[in-house]
């Protein structure tokens, strides 16, 4: 099946079972894998390295955003894992993107950064609140143009976002696009969400499922039918 658009697996359950009765459901079509916070604090690395074992490609969202030393000290220590993509924030400025890619081609060269830009559980008033009075796409632009000239090579941004990072950026940055949902669904806590196609057909080169999979009665039924739509 070849695609332009791929699923990746937001694995937020609180537990090493948990993420292993998760993974045995979700069938042969599932290729890449979201770990998060909640289970790398838990698990961590032996964790990461199983979830490879199984042959899934790792996606390590940990967020750094730390001064610049510990974020690239950080990403220097993550490049023995088998992790394919990791994610910084943007909004730790120039020097720590910088700091960050060094370390990245220095100790982890298979590996691509992911800057994240504007949180997709943000909207204007959540930015106002933390004295960002611009709004989230004017902020995604300011700080995925930053991003893009420290050398990092994909971005963290929501659906709403992509088309016009796509047209500013162009093909040889990697955008990865969280806030999915199937027709239906519930937003959750997501403010700045899309459908699958709808993010595939903005550019997106992977989307992030966590709860319209985790919650599926047959997941591997509903993501086959996913990559189906995007394959097309």
């Amino acid at each position: 099946m070849m695609m332009k658009c791929d699923v990746i697996l937001a694995l937020d359950v609180p537990t090493r079972d948990d993420a292993r009765a998760v993974l045995d459901r979700m069938g042969p079509d599932l290729r890449w894998v979201k770990i998060g916070l909640q289970l790398f604090t838990r698990h961590g690395p032996e964790l990461v390295e199983e979830v490879a074992d199984r042959g899934y490609s790792v996606f390590l969202d940990l967020k750094l955003h730390d001064i610049p030393n510990t974020v690239a000290k950080a990403v220097a220590s993550l490049g023995s894992l088998p992790v394919r993509l990791l994610t910084v924030h943007a909004s730790g400025g120039s020097e720590m993107l910088r700091r960050a890619e060094e370390a990245r081609q220095t100790h982890a060269p298979e590996l691509k950064l992911l800057a994240v830009t504007v949180l997709t559980s943000l909207d204007r008033a959540g930015l106002k609140e933390v004295g960002i009075e611009a709004a989230p796409p004017d902020q995604v632009r300011r700080l995925a143009r930053l991003a893009a000239a420290c050398g990092v090579g994909g971005l963290v941004c929501s659906p709403l976002e992509t088309a016009d990072l796509r047209d500013e950026l162009g093909a040889g940055v990697t955008l990865v696009t969280p806030g999915i949902r199937l027709p239906g669904d519930s937003a959750d806590e997501q403010k700045r969400i899309t459908t699958p196609a709808e993010a595939a057909r903005a550019g997106a080169d992977f989307i992030v499922m966590g709860r319209p999979l985790l919650r599926a009665e047959k997941p591997a039924e509903v993501l086959a039918a996913v990559r189906e739509q995007l394959a097309s």
